[in-house]
């Protein structure tokens, strides 16, 4: 279950919500079966409060949304996805620090 500032991703609102944002998104591919997902999932909520108005955090279920694993070639999770402009800027694939995700989110938002 995402935190109430983290968008819940799906095929419908992907468009709209990640690549048409004027923010830079952060977008976690997870799934409920997997251990290290449930490990960085406070660590994004963390971030997403932390970076209300600068940032987007997102979560993408794999299982409900093959889809769009598939249309980003998500074959590990956890597989964060950092989109600027409606690109994928950053790939960081498996479980990675907070310090490690503020730096991507920091020179997203900077650069």
């Amino acid at each position: 279950m995402a935190a109430a500032n983290i968008v819940t991703a799906t095929s419908q609102n992907f468009p709209t919500e990640i690549l048409a944002s004027g923010q830079p998104v952060l977008v976690d591919f997870w799934a409920e079966w997997c251990g290290p997902c449930k490990m960085i999932a406070p660590v994004l909520d963390e971030l997403a409060t932390e970076y209300a108005g600068k940032a987007k955090i997102a979560k993408v279920n794999i299982d409900d949304h093959q889809d769009l694993a598939g249309q980003f070639g998500i074959r590990a999770i956890p597989t964060l996805l950092l989109f600027k402009g409606g690109q994928v800027v950053e790939q960081v694939v498996g479980l990675k620090s907070k310090k490690d995700l503020k730096a991507s989110l920091d020179r997203a938002i900077g650069g």
